[in-house]
């Protein structure tokens, strides 16, 4: 079945590449033999209009004409459907190998993957991976996130949301109608900036705590999309890199590598305990519920009862 889509695609981009003028759709269907095997033209219709998206989301341009009679036709100009000459050097066709196996999320990986298969054919230099010959270690940015995929489609389209959300203290998720922004990848977390309609402001969301569809709506954007989305350094905010106070925890030893690496202090307690002084600020709490029983706030008072609070509505969930 995958075979006989392929080779569909196929076909009807060579009938597009091909013409010199637009081709409708009674001309296609009866160019494409698997056009012309389709029960009814409703079934026709919709395996075309599955084709031409699919072909214009792996990058063919396909222009839409009105002819004088009114007909609709279709064709893929070379001319627009051409790379331009690449210059690349060495290093930088190294840089380029290296960010596409940085994904490992199904999806971006093929498109990484197959659009450094159209720059080596239009004359990129293959260059020695270093990486791969020398080091035990290679980059991944991971993807386990259902919810990663339609909001990067979204995202790119700039179509709104809704989806269901659980704020780390609340027991239950609730619906937010969003206008996604971008996406963005801190200490293995994905988060998603965008403008939340209900509250009328901007917000960061960490997919993680999506549950459920996403689910695209129509219409446009209410509000005007920053030309610069500072979801990290909000995420950092809430996380306490700006803190300007100290927190002591006990954490079981062996555990809680990314809370080790953000102390300033560590001493061991004995009985398989150690004891850490940590920035604090705004965040922390629900940063520190994530390890469980493995943690233990010694002080601030405040930041103890958050931490409490916490861990009672989730147990309530």
């Amino acid at each position: 079945m995958a075979i006989a889509k392929a080779e569909r695609l196929m076909n009807l981009a060579l009938c597009l590449l091909g013409t010199r003028r637009p081709l409708s759709k009674r001309e296609l269907r009866g160019s494409i033999e698997a056009y012309l095997e389709a029960g009814s033209d409703d079934a026709f219709n919709r395996m075309f209009e599955r084709d031409k998206d699919d072909l214009r989301e792996l990058g063919l341009v396909i222009e839409t004409v009105e002819n004088l009679d009114g007909d609709t036709g279709y064709l893929a100009r070379r001319d627009s459907n051409r790379l331009p000459p690449i210059t690349l050097d060495a290093e930088e066709a190294a840089a380029l190998g290296l960010a596409a196996k940085v994904w490992q999320q199904a999806r971006l990986a093929g498109a990484a993957s197959g659009a450094l298969q159209k720059l080596r054919a239009a004359g990129m230099p293959e260059a020695e991976d270093a990486y791969e010959v020398h080091s035990a270690l290679e980059p991944r940015i991971p993807v386990h996130e259902a919810a990663f995929e339609p909001l990067m489609l979204a995202c790119r389209d700039r179509r709104p949301v809704t989806f269901d959300y659980r704020k780390a203290n609340a027991a239950r998720p609730e619906q937010r109608q969003v206008e996604p922004w971008t996406l963005e990848c801190w200490r293995g977390h994905w988060y998603l900036a965008g403008w939340d309609r209900e509250r009328g402001a901007e917000r960061v969301f960490r997919l993680s705590r999506i549950s459920g569809r996403v689910r695209s709506r129509a219409g446009a954007f209410t509000a005007p999309v920053p030309d610069v989305v500072t979801v990290r350094e909000t995420v950092e905010s809430w996380a306490g890199e700006t803190a300007t106070r100290t927190a002591r925890i006990r954490l079981k030893s062996g555990s809680g590598y990314p809370l080790r690496a953000r102390a300033t202090s560590v001493q061991d307690l004995g009985g398989g305990w150690d004891e850490l002084e940590i920035p604090y600020g705004h965040g922390l709490d629900a940063w520190l519920v994530e390890f469980g029983p493995d943690v233990v706030v010694s002080e601030p008072a405040d930041l103890r009862a958050d931490v409490v609070d916490r861990l009672r509505a989730v147990a309530k969930d």
